[in-house]
């Protein structure tokens, strides 16, 4: 359960460029391998067909930090405006007015995809856009999939969920530039799931919503990350934390990697975190060991320093 060291061991970071990659798409429904007209000013307008050569054309138009806006995109599947802004373009009025004209024209080229309106409280609302991978967008990262899928219409919940998976990448990113912690790998769903065989040789998963690597100092820290909404009650977090509990003692994940990942829940704030304390020291204290708590304030701090302490008693909290 300690650090890993040495770094051999260390997951690499994909590139934005690398993810971009070139190669033959295959067909999918809707899907036409006609030539695009030539004279077009535009890479695309409504209904228009997805063609090899249309995506190619996008492909050509897109300057690096386009590529590296869609790269985090495929990477973490949900984001907003002002999150990619805050990746790569940053705070200025002038940035700001640069993200909205780039990532519009992502979103123009049917590279992105808006899911909906976000408010500043993480609620939906009207101060922001909720963006994914387009229909070329998804061709762009994967040419070789056989199905691509059009946007669709998630549940609040859905979305208040997957932005604050995102906004702990965007924050890990950030403290990245200003310390000496290291984001080696952030895996998102479903990349970061475990299979595995359970009791009796029954096929288990285990889905964590992401796999956070840090590098602190010569040190290297695991952990699968659970975001709380402060929807579950006690007995459906308990039960989860025992499909955590269940995988490692299969020791799957220390065969492969050398490591059991810390289990760190992320709750809204204080008081939801001692709740959740509270829920998981009513399991055998021999598995305190496994887990962490923290709030999504202190969590991009608590990653970076490695301070998270194990649960050790229903009162404290990290």
């Amino acid at each position: 359960m300690n650090a890993h060291d040495p770094r051999s061991s260390v997951i690499a970071q994909t590139s934005a460029s690398d993810l971009i990659r070139t190669g033959k798409a295959s067909k999918s429904a809707g899907d036409s391998l006609h030539t695009k007209s030539k004279g077009s000013s535009k890479p695309m307008g409504k209904g228009s067909y997805i063609t090899r050569a249309l995506v190619e054309d996008v492909r050509s138009r897109l300057n690096p930090r386009q590529r590296a806006v869609l790269a985090d995109v495929g990477r973490l599947g949900v984001i907003t405006g002002k999150q990619l802004q805050r990746l790569h373009y940053g705070a200025s009025p002038a940035a700001g007015r640069l993200s909205r004209k780039q990532v519009g024209q992502l979103y123009q080229w049917r590279v992105l995809a808006r899911l909906g309106w976000l408010s500043r409280e993480g609620q939906p609302g009207s101060t922001g856009y909720v963006y994914c991978a387009g229909i070329v967008g998804q061709r762009l990262l994967d040419p070789n999939r056989s199905r691509y899928f059009p946007r669709w219409t998630p549940r609040p919940s859905f979305l208040r969920h997957a932005v604050a998976v995102s906004e702990l990448y965007v924050g890990l990113r950030e403290i990245e530039k200003k310390c000496a912690m290291e984001l080696i790998a952030y895996d998102t769903e479903p990349i970061c799931w475990r299979r595995y065989f359970g009791p009796g040789g029954s096929r288990s998963v285990v889905k964590p919503d992401a796999l956070v690597v840090v590098g602190v100092d010569d040190l290297e820290y695991r952990y699968f990350v659970e975001m709380d909404c402060a929807t579950e009650h006690s007995p459906q977090i308990i039960a989860k934390a025992k499909t955590y509990i269940r995988y490692w003692q299969s020791g799957r994940e220390q065969a492969e990697t050398g490591i059991f990942p810390f289990v760190l829940w992320v709750a809204p704030d204080a008081n939801r975190a001692a709740f959740m304390i509270d829920a998981l020291s009513t399991l055998p204290a021999e598995y305190w060991q496994l887990f962490l708590v923290t709030t999504a304030e202190e969590a991009v701090a608590r990653i970076a320093t490695g301070s998270i302490e194990p649960i050790s008693n229903r009162k404290e909290v990290t």
